[in-house]
């Protein structure tokens, strides 16, 4: 309104003011689903913006989502995501120019180009990155020149926001072991459960290292792609996780990796605790992973057909009832498909949360089983699985064992790829009986957890000897006074872990 405008007159802005009065009580009214849809349709209307200023209309879920804000409505919504795309790049990637030589920077700074000409030059679902044209974009807003400019083992933390781990230099890997997960939950709901993750602790290594990654290189030469494998247009991501896990190693353990770069070689990773070396040319990313971090990575890309996020290649030495061979090609939803209550309770949150997941909010999370012995890998028809199917009357305690799968969920800031990686960690259920409250949690979850959530986390093997035994130490642990008599079985404040865990887990490693 210019100052030459006449003035409105009372009468108008009472009635403005009823309206908006009006339009507010009518959007209360709508259901949440009813008011994304709106907001939707509001913002396709509006005219094309700029590149590097979409970042302000992503929504990005909250640093802790508790098991108790996970999911109040999970009805089917109307969000296109084809029209849905994760919070950009663009000035991470100018930010991370800053320090680059001129040269480099100035391939960096990027032209502006609409939301429009964006959407039509998005990279193709199968497309291998180094064969598409400059001006081809990937769903950060990165355009292939620009991640051709940057080369091979960018700066990860400027680029995701997500700094790199602390120098662990009194480690020693012959006394290390896993911190001691304790995810039990009660009540218990079948949720993602996520929480930020700890940046220092996101490649954990333990004392098992070296036979670990000789167990998990003899099941690749066992089972081929069954463990190993993945589709076209999975390129770059597979690259930008093994470049960000390499990283990680070297900047978390540097008294045990590090690399070297020569014009012949390239880059060249350097493993003290393996003492060999890995030239990263001459290896495809998962192999490179495979031979050196004892943890699997599943790769997941968003399709620019529906904006749904698909598996397209992965790393799964630790997968029970299932293969990588399995999965490869499906829908995250057709992924979690055996999930009990997935579809109900979080296919529609769980397309929506990937949908919007910034790079700079990596989360972390776990879930538990228990098995007879330690089972790492375990495809349908494999012998151990028959162990499932009886309860065995000869079974001794000290046979079964907490599985912990701790796993951790971010997006690549170049690629837009989400990368699910997790690791498999066994604990003697007997470990449990000094745990305050673990006993009790434990034993709450197995007899009174919902039917079909435990027909899935197939317990029943060993639970004719676990839950006596855990019985008897929630009663012994009252009695000893290191719990209150009676107390209530509820999550636990210190959840993943109990009272005096940081203790018991320095005790063990001999501090």
């Amino acid at each position: 309104m210019s100052l030459q405008e006449p003035m409105p007159s009372e009468e108008s802005l009472v009635a403005a003011g009823l309206g908006v009065i009006l339009m507010f009580i009518s959007l209360l009214a709508l259901s949440k689903t009813q008011r994304m849809a709106l907001r939707g349709y509001l913002w396709s209307c509006l005219p094309n913006v700029t590149r590097g200023r979409r970042m302000s209309t992503s929504k990005t879920p909250p640093r802790s989502l508790s098991p108790e804000k996970k999911v109040l409505n999970n009805a089917p919504g109307s969000a296109d995501y084809k029209e849905i795309f994760p919070p950009s790049s663009c000035e991470a990637l100018k930010k991370a120019a800053e320090s680059l030589p001129a040269a480099q920077r100035k391939k960096l700074n990027g032209k502006q180009i609409g939301q429009e000409e964006f959407r039509k030059n998005v990279i193709p679902f199968t497309a291998d990155y180094k064969e598409c044209g400059p001006s081809t974009y990937t769903p950060m807003e990165v355009s292939i020149e620009e991640i051709k400019a940057l080369g091979d083992f960018p700066n990860y933390s400027e680029l995701s926001g997500v700094a790199l781990p602390e120098a662990y230099k009194d480690f020693d890997i012959k006394k290390a072991l896993p911190r001691p997960y304790r995810p039990f939950r009660w009540a218990y709901h079948q949720t993602m459960s996520l929480s930020k993750l700890e940046n220092n602790w996101w490649l954990e290594l333990e004392n098992t290292y070296v036979s670990r990654i000789a167990e998990r290189k003899g099941l690749f030469e066992k089972h081929g792609k069954l463990v190993l494998n993945y589709l076209p247009g999975s390129e770059l991501a597979c690259k930008e996780i093994m470049e960000n896990a390499l990283q990680f190693l070297c900047a978390r353990y540097p008294q045990y990796f590090s690399f070297t770069h020569s014009k012949s070689e390239g880059y060249v990773f350097h493993n003290g605790l393996l003492h060999n070396e890995t030239v990263i040319k001459d290896m495809h990313p998962l192999h490179v992973l495979l031979e050196n971090v004892p943890e699997d990575f599943a790769v997941m890309l968003r399709n620019p057909e529906d904006g749904c996020y698909y598996l397209r290649a992965g790393l799964l030495c630790s997968a029970l009832g299932w293969n990588i061979d399995m999965k490869l090609g499906l829908q995250l939803k057709e992924v979690h498909g055996p999930v009990p209550d997935y579809k109900a309770k979080m296919e529609f949150s769980m397309d929506r949360y990937f949908s919007r997941l910034s790079a700079d909010r990596p989360i972390q999370r776990g879930s538990w089983g228990l098995e007879v012995d330690t089972p790492l890998f375990m495809p349908p028809s494999d012998p151990h699985e028959k162990l499932r199917e009886h309860q065995l009357p000869s079974l001794s305690l000290s046979r079964v064992h907490l599985r912990v799968d701790w796993q951790t969920l971010r997006r690549l800031p170049l690629s837009g790829a989400i990368i699910f990686n997790f690791k498999a960690l066994f604990t003697p259920i007997e470990e449990l009986r000094d745990e305050p409250y673990m006993p009790a949690l434990c034993m709450k979850v197995l007899k009174e957890g919902k039917r079909s959530v435990m027909e899935y986390k197939n317990t029943w093997h060993v639970e004719h000897v676990a839950l006596p035994a855990l019985e008897e130490w929630a009663r012994e642990q009252e009695e000893k006074g290191v719990v209150e008599k009676g107390w209530e079985v509820h999550t636990l404040e210190e959840s993943p872990w109990f009272p005096g865990w940081e203790e018991k887990w320095h005790r063990k490693q001999g501090f």
